[in-house]
């Protein structure tokens, strides 16, 4: 199969199950029947063309393919009825971006947790296997495939939200998903790319959907500039930090994406989380050094953010960017202010984020002895390395 074909048909699978999920209320039913509709399109487009309407085809085989399924049963007899009397679903944009939205909605049901949330996105509209999203999460195959298996089973006959109130719910997931891609919470891998990347292609098509939402370009921006610098964070197998690494290296491309993104979404309206931190990822990518970076606007807009979203990770990145501007003192203090903070005890940025700014204070002893505290809390062996190295005499 060509790739222009395989690209097109992974396009459409999740406007495809959508719609279909829409129709009969059957997700897992609905998932299986696509699953075949894609495999013949594999098989015939290849021969004999791709059909003037691709999705509206696949809905077709698709739809037979579960009322194939249905005739089989006589439980299902007047199910089949009722289904036939329905007009069949059209084919316009409009149409298939509320079929991929809802579907997205529909895997971000609140009634799953997180990590159910994830695992259904991947698999239903982002058509990884369940083995790939197994590997990316360090599980094996079977406890992914029960977990997908109980959020199918969750979401059967929830139904389809028709307002914008699960919007967040699904940036909050691609941000999830790219974050174990970029920085992976375990193992002897810093970053997981395929899962960076599925986030991106995932978030590209949530803002081609919606132009106008400033969050859904936020986030993709926010990606794309994180993203820029993945070249240059690790070298043999360790961790190389912000102010090390080559810039000249950086992704010209997706910065340049990124921060036009930003531009036009702020021109809009006031800044969300997500905007706020693509802003923020912005200077970085723009300044030519450490030294050279916009310390006082990148401070500004953590206050902001801080007000704006209050979460201990952003007071751990203000903390250093005050110290930056006022001194190691200053962003000591303000990081002190989270010691009693239940959801940062005991992870490791908190010590690692203390050790740097003691370095900074020149108390290298007390800042050695919490690189050794981070390295011991943390899961990624190649964070592991580095915090040993800043750790060891100098």
């Amino acid at each position: 199969m060509s790739g222009g074909i395989e690209d097109l048909l992974r396009s459409l699978a999740p406007q495809v199950l959508g719609a279909l999920a829409r129709r009969y209320r059957q997700f897992e039913a609905c998932e299986d029947a696509v699953q075949e509709a894609l495999l013949a399109a594999s098989v015939q487009w290849p021969q004999e063309g791709v059909p003037s309407r691709p999705a509206g085809w696949l809905v077709t085989v698709a739809g037979r393919r579960l009322t194939d399924h249905w005739r089989s049963e006589a439980a299902r007899r007047e199910r089949e009825l009722t289904v036939s009397m329905q007009p069949p679903p059209d084919d316009d944009a409009s149409r298939h971006v509320d079929d991929t939205l809802s579907l997205l909605f529909l895997c971000c049901h609140p009634k799953l947790s997180a990590t159910s949330q994830v695992a259904l996105t991947l698999r239903a509209v982002g058509g990884l296997t369940t083995g790939q999203i197994a590997h990316a999460f360090l599980v094996p195959d079977a406890t992914m495939a029960q977990r997908i298996s109980r959020a199918k089973q969750t979401v059967r006959g929830a139904g389809f939200p028709d307002g914008p109130e699960r919007l967040p719910a699904v940036l909050q997931v691609l941000y999830l998903i790219f974050n174990e891609g970029y920085t992976a919470t375990s193992g002897p891998d810093l970053q997981r790319v395929e899962l960076a990347a599925e986030a991106i292609r995932l978030a590209r098509e949530v803002h081609r959907l919606l132009p106008d939402d400033g969050e859904a370009a936020g986030l993709l921006a926010l990606m794309l500039l994180t993203d820029a610098r993945r070249g240059t964070r690790s070298a043999d197998g360790v961790l190389v930090p912000l102010a090390e690494q080559d810039r000249s290296l950086w992704d010209r491309a997706r910065i340049e994406e990124g921060v036009a993104l930003v531009s036009g979404a702020l021109s809009k309206g006031p800044p969300g989380p997500y905007l706020l931190q693509a802003t923020i990822a912005a200077v970085h990518a723009e300044a030519p050094s450490t030294e050279e970076t916009d310390w006082s606007e990148v401070l500004i807009l953590y206050k902001i953010l801080d007000r704006t979203a209050p979460n201990p990770m952003v007071t751990l990145n203000r903390a250093i960017a005050t110290a930056m501007v006022h001194g190691p003192a200053e962003g000591l203090a303000l990081l002190a202010t989270l010691d009693g903070d239940k959801r940062v005890a005991g992870h490791y940025r908190l010590h690692a984020v203390r050790g740097h700014l003691l370095d900074l204070a020149g108390e290298h002893d007390q800042a050695r002895e919490h690189y050794r505290w981070a390295a011991r809390l943390t899961l990624s062996l190649p964070e592991r390395e580095y915090l040993l190295r800043r750790a060891s005499p100098r």
